[in-house]
């Protein structure tokens, strides 16, 4: 008898298998994603300026290891900004990448195509900062003209923002300057010694600068209410995305990594200021606790729930995209092949 009843268990678990590719079809041209063990164990991630509460999922993923307890081994390349890691990814030296959803748009419009997978902001969570002096002679964007801006890297999302911004004012990306300072530590130093008039850049590092009384904020998407005012809804940030045999041929990779996030971004919306505090490197907290703690709760309702993209997500990325960058035709744009909500919901069942 023991014979027949594994045979049993298997039938009914290959006919699960065959309900869920049924539920899915259609996702990726038919393509259904299994749920099954990591088929690749030892993953290789890159991002920009992971000490950046815009990543702060991923580190909490990485120190309460989220990871290892879905059988991943994920070795995390920190790079000076988003385009520095999404290079890596395309040149094969990362498997995936946590970086803005904003990428996955711009590579299919020059005809690469990367899938993001699990959302970790679903509000930009930057903003724009002009060292006090600057600030009293601009009084609009027009006024920025010629002005240098600490961008994590240049091409990173913290650069599309000002181009967004300079575009408001009838400026070219050329009109301004752009210069990579990466983020956190360094951001503070290049302000203080007056390397630049003003910087895009995430939390802690702005509400840092703005409390000494070095900046003074000019664009804010820290908050759901500021993403609203700017961009009409939610503004997919940062996520997880990777070319797209990682979510079609190594599916249970793709589904461990989404669980890891999803699970990080659950414990943010639960934790206390005081808890994530204690769970990032001390480094990250650059040498002020409670304003670390302060910018996290600041920025805590643009950081996803659930992983899930908002349905208004990807047409406002491509309106903020196209209107800071000539060469973004929206008529090209094919968003629904840019992300699958597929493993989010996967990981959302799960915990």
């Amino acid at each position: 008898m023991p014979q027949p009843r594994m045979r049993r268990r298997k039938l009914l678990t290959s006919a699960t298998t065959l309900t869920l590719g049924a539920a899915t079809a259609g996702v990726w041209g038919g393509w259904a994603p299994a749920v099954a063990k990591p088929e690749k164990s030892k993953v290789v991630l890159a991002v920009g300026g992971k000490s950046a509460l815009y990543y702060l999922s991923l580190t909490i993923a990485e120190r309460l290891n989220y990871f290892k307890a879905e059988g991943l081994d994920v070795e995390i390349n920190d790079f000076q900004g988003g385009a520095k890691s999404l290079q890596a990814l395309m040149g094969g030296s990362a498997d995936v990448v946590a970086g803005a959803y904003e990428h996955t748009i711009r590579m299919q419009q020059r005809g690469q195509h990367i899938m993001g997978f699990a959302l970790i902001g679903r509000g930009m969570q930057l903003a724009i900062g002009l060292l006090k002096d600057r600030a009293e002679k601009v009084k609009g964007p027009a006024d920025i003209k010629g002005m240098k801006f600490g961008v994590t890297a240049p091409g990173s999302q913290t650069h599309m923002l000002v181009n967004n911004w300079a575009a408001k004012g009838g400026l070219k990306p050329s009109d301004i300057v752009a210069i990579g300072i990466g983020a956190g530590a360094s951001v503070i130093a290049a302000v203080e010694k007056g390397e630049i008039d003003g910087v895009s850049q995430a939390d802690p590092a702005l509400t840092i600068l703005e409390q000494k009384g070095l900046i003074k904020i000019m664009v804010d998407t820290r908050t759901m209410k500021g993403n609203q005012e700017l961009f009409g809804g939610s503004m997919p940030a940062a996520c997880l995305y990777a070319q797209p045999d990682l979510v079609k041929k190594t599916p249970g990779t793709a589904q461990a990594l989404a669980n890891a996030i999803v699970r990080a971004n659950q414990f943010l919306h639960k934790a206390s200021p005081d808890e994530v505090a204690n769970t990032v490197p001390e480094a990250y907290l650059l040498g002020d606790r409670k304003l670390y703690m302060a910018a996290f709760k600041n920025v805590l309702d643009t950081i996803s729930p659930d992983g899930i993209m908002p349905d208004d997500g990807p047409r406002n990325c491509l309106k903020f995209l196209a209107e800071g960058d000539k060469n973004i035709v929206p008529d090209k744009a094919d968003l629904a092949a840019t992300w699958t909500n597929e493993f989010v919901k996967r990981a959302g069942q799960k915990t």
